[in-house]
């Protein structure tokens, strides 16, 4: 029996428990690939759905559903379904909710695969994306078409720190009959709740501050309705993207510390933000928590905090962006975010390497925008990192 869990903090310990009746494990894995059945009926109901036993890991898992069930109970969704990466569960809502002939809306700062795999892949299958700046509502309203299907968004958008407004994209979509889609990645529940605002579909990829480690790739999508919720998981059982038990119950032993990270690290990143904004090598910095954003009060509004992301520009474009970033000695030169270690990258050339000089301007991707993912160092050693790096320039 799960246990009650009303607070934030209880959930990300309790929600989903597997409670192990055999030997009282507190946190057992269930590292198998199939289940035995009591008997023929007892197996006959498990495929038929009357009886929710376990069947095959690829349908479900005790790990596994832990893990949907409690991401699920921090968004306020019906329920969660778990996929082996972020972009597994970006393709579930892609392939479920579009069909040939059909349209989606985007916005044009996404995560550079996100866009790459609807350009590159879906128009074998007739289906149209627009990408346009979603910060500004009308751009969308405009983008919309008679077969569009679905707005999808993620807020602070990757890697330009741009802050979309849920609510009045929530709106815009019921008034179309389209489904809002909101990659929540960068904030996690902790920080923002999508379904909250009017979203009807929420994703993670958990391979970021969910999990929190650097040490699992995973991804996880949580629905509004039941209907969504049976046609997604569908298509994940279907396609074969389910996780597997190992790397289940360590994204689930990342969450319960959840909190305290993005807390630690956003802590951080209110000072780097601050030091590099009064930096005179540094061109411009985009950070939520900056009253130079220029979504400074929708942020404060929409999000509890303003997270540990920040994207800035050094003065000298990429020659001296790579200067900094090869400078850098606490910080790790690489991709991904939201783990315990500041990370530091270039889009253009790394995560949105994919995307035309032409549409990397469009989404706001300079050559010289460098993305810092704030850890939970100490703040002092990160910013002397920062600081004898912008010296070298």
């Amino acid at each position: 029996m799960e246990k009650k869990s009303t607070g934030f903090n209880s959930k990300l310990i309790h929600a989903g428990a597997v409670h192990d009746e055999l030997h009282s494990a507190v946190s057992p894995i269930y590292q198998t690939s199939t289940f035995s059945f009591k008997n023929a009926d007892h197996g006959a109901a498990c495929f038929s759905g009357e009886d929710d036993g376990y069947i095959y890991t690829r349908i479900a898992n005790p790990n596994i559903r832990e893990l949907e069930q409690a991401v699920a109970q921090l968004e306020n969704g019906f329920d969660g379904i778990a996929t082996s990466s972020g972009m597994a569960a970006v393709n579930v809502v892609y392939f479920g909710l579009l069909a040939a002939g059909d349209h989606m809306v985007s916005h044009n700062a996404v995560y550079g695969p996100s866009r790459s795999i609807m350009e590159s892949l879906f128009p074998k299958y007739n289906v149209e994306s627009s990408y346009v700046d979603a910060t500004n509502p009308q751009n969308v309203i405009d983008a919309i078409r008679p077969n569009t299907k679905v707005l999808y968004v993620e807020t602070p958008a990757n890697p330009t720190i741009g802050i979309t407004d849920l609510k009045v994209m929530a709106k815009i979509a019921h008034e179309h009959g389209i489904k809002l889609v909101v990659d929540n990645t960068f904030c996690s529940p902790y920080l923002q709740k999508p379904l909250d605002l009017g979203a009807d579909i929420v994703l993670h990829s958990m391979t970021k501050f969910i999990n929190g480690h650097a040490d699992i790739v995973a991804g996880m999508v949580v629905t509004k309705t039941e209907a969504d919720y049976k046609l997604l998981r569908g298509i994940m059982v279907n396609v074969g993207c389910n996780m597997d038990p190992q790397q289940a119950w360590l994204t689930r032993r990342g969450l319960k510390t959840l909190a305290i990270r993005v807390e630690r690290a956003q802590e951080n990143a209110i000072k780097v933000a601050d030091y590099l904004e009064a930096h005179p090598k540094v061109e411009w910095v985009r950070y939520p928590g900056l009253k130079s954003h220029p979504q400074y009060e929708l942020a404060k509004e929409q999000m509890s905090g303003p997270g540990a992301m920040i994207s800035f520009e050094v003065k000298g474009g990429l020659t001296a962006g790579k200067i900094v970033m090869n400078s850098m000695q606490l910080a790790l030169l690489a991709v991904s975010l939201g783990g315990v270690e500041t990370l530091i990258q270039h889009p253009a050339s790394m995560t949105h390497s994919k995307l035309s000089d032409q549409k990397q301007m469009e989404g706001g991707i300079t050559k010289g925008l460098i993305r810092l993912a704030v850890g939970i160092e100490d703040v002092e050693d990160i910013i002397a990192d920062l600081e004898q790096a912008l010296a070298k320039i």
